[in-house]
């Protein structure tokens, strides 16, 4: 159910107003747990995100919000699981400006609030979308189809176009949007990510002591151009200016360009903390990095080359644990134990309750979230959740709710997502229950032995799915 709104009085918190730290954000799009060194990435190696690790705490149970982009944002910036959240796939969907979200609880906290990259909160959405839901900046994709192009004609700053001077190959997009596509090779001038990179240093560049900031840096590596598998002159959807030092490996070139796009996240990760230790800030900054749902298997990419799944099952619109179960590293120094490794069961659907927990601000909304500052900080009782949950309305309906250590799938379920149809001759619904403490790679469906857990879980399940409120 959804949680009663936290009442404060003289909003008492783990953090001290005047100890309350800015907050960087760093969501990568696609990226499995097993593409990270420090989750066990044995190919391709992760130094920064390694060391960030080494100096905050590495959680090993969090949880996207969704298995595919858009309705896990919707997870993360309004603490509402897929069950309530009003975006529940990547068909159209949009969050009312009414609706409370982070950047609002911040903002209204006193931060400056921003981000850089994918927004992707829905779609089709209006361009000025991430500056309604509580960003003062903005620069990157609005429009969850629109950043499958890594060379677009143009980005979004604060709802104005920046044209940019790529050209795209006629009829290589889709009707999503219109500057999805492939750009020609002639017309290949600006990376968009390596623009948004040099935005966030800018913006960083900008920040001081004076006035906490909230950056959600939301890059769309190492997500695929899902047009340019056909149409683009490399051949597949992993576009980058070069290979780097991949450029000799005896792989696939769509296999260097995934190699060259981790390399360039990790970078980026690098850069982040660089900057925030040059401008003094960096003590008082709480770094937080994850991914948005599991690893890819689009644009040529074959997510068994690198074992971007790691050992769990399971990728990118699955509900098993290798769609939904994510890399997620907490660092701040002096607050957060140095090394640390936690096993509390968290995810997405908790960022709304901790921000507002760390930041002693009241929340005015709903969450089906809890805080985890006591586990972060190691003060306190930390609250443990009776369940979460993920809806998927794609691939005939899928669901999943976790109870630890027990994780019941439903697929099959007929819900569907807005302008599907549902199928002349639906396929039965198929349950699958694992013990994730025994099995956490979830190769072996004990729904036949365990009924009684079955029904149980099958209740929560049905209370936890509401009819979308738009």
């Amino acid at each position: 159910m959804i949680r009663a709104l936290l009442a404060f009085a003289l909003l008492p918190s783990a953090v001290l107003a005047a100890d309350r730290p800015s907050i960087v954000y760093i969501l990568t799009d696609d990226l499995g747990i097993g593409d990270v060194g420090c989750y066990g990435q044995k190919v391709l190696t992760t130094p920064n995100i390694d060391r960030l690790a080494a100096e905050g705490m590495k959680f090993e149970r969090h949880y996207a919000g969704c298995t595919v982009c858009a309705p896990s944002r919707c997870v993360l910036l309004t603490g509402l699981h897929n069950g309530h959240g009003r975006v529940r796939g990547n068909d159209p969907w949009i969050v009312p400006d009414s609706d409370a979200t982070l950047p609002k609880l911040l903002k209204e906290a006193g931060y400056r609030t921003a981000c850089f990259g994918k927004f992707g909160l829905g779609k089709p959405l209006p361009e000025d979308d991430p500056n309604r839901k509580g960003l003062d900046e903005f620069f990157g994709y609005v429009d969850t189809s629109h950043a499958h192009n890594f060379y677009p004609t143009y980005l979004i700053h604060n709802g104005e176009r920046v044209p940019l001077p790529n050209v795209i190959i006629p009829g290589s997009g889709n009707a999503a949007h219109e500057d999805t596509g492939v750009a020609t090779k002639d017309g290949r001038k600006v990376w968009a990510p390596g623009l948004i990179a040099e935005k966030v240093q800018g913006f960083l560049d900008a920040q001081s002591m004076a006035k906490p900031f909230f950056l959600y840096y939301a890059l769309n590596l190492p997500h695929a151009n899902n047009e340019a598998k056909k149409n683009s002159p490399l051949g597949h959807g992993l576009e980058c200016p070069d290979y780097g030092e991949f450029t000799g490996k005896d792989w696939p070139d769509v296999e260097k360009g995934f190699a060259q796009f981790v390399r360039f996240i990790d970078d980026q990760v690098g850069a982040v903390m660089a900057k925030l230790k040059e401008k003094g800030l960096d003590e008082n900054t709480l770094v937080l990095f994850s991914s948005d749902n599991g690893a890819h298997h689009e644009g040529g990419h074959d997510s068994e080359f690198f074992r971007s799944h790691g050992d769990f099952m399971g990728i990118k619109r699955d509900m098993t644990d290798g769609g939904i179960h994510v890399p997620f590293i907490a660092r701040w120094p002096g607050r957060v134990k140095a090394g640390a490794v936690t096993l509390q069961v968290c995810g997405f659907v908790d960022m709304m309750a901790t921000v507002a927990d760390l930041t002693g601000t009241p929340l005015k909304a709903p969450t089906d979230g809890l805080s985890f500052v006591p586990t972060l900080l190691g003060e306190g009782a930390q609250k443990q959740h009776d369940y979460l949950f993920w809806d998927f309305n794609e691939q005939g309906g899928k669901q999943a709710l976790l109870k630890w250590p027990w994780k019941l799938i439903h697929l099959n379920t007929g819900n569907l997502g807005r302008g599907q149809k549902a199928p002349a001759k639906p396929k039965p619904l198929e349950v699958q229950l694992f013990n994730l403490d025994q099995d956490f790679g979830e190769h072996t469906n004990v729904a036949a032995q365990h009924p009684e857990v079955v029904a149980a879980l099958e209740t929560l399940m049905a209370g936890a799915w509401r009819e979308p409120l738009q």
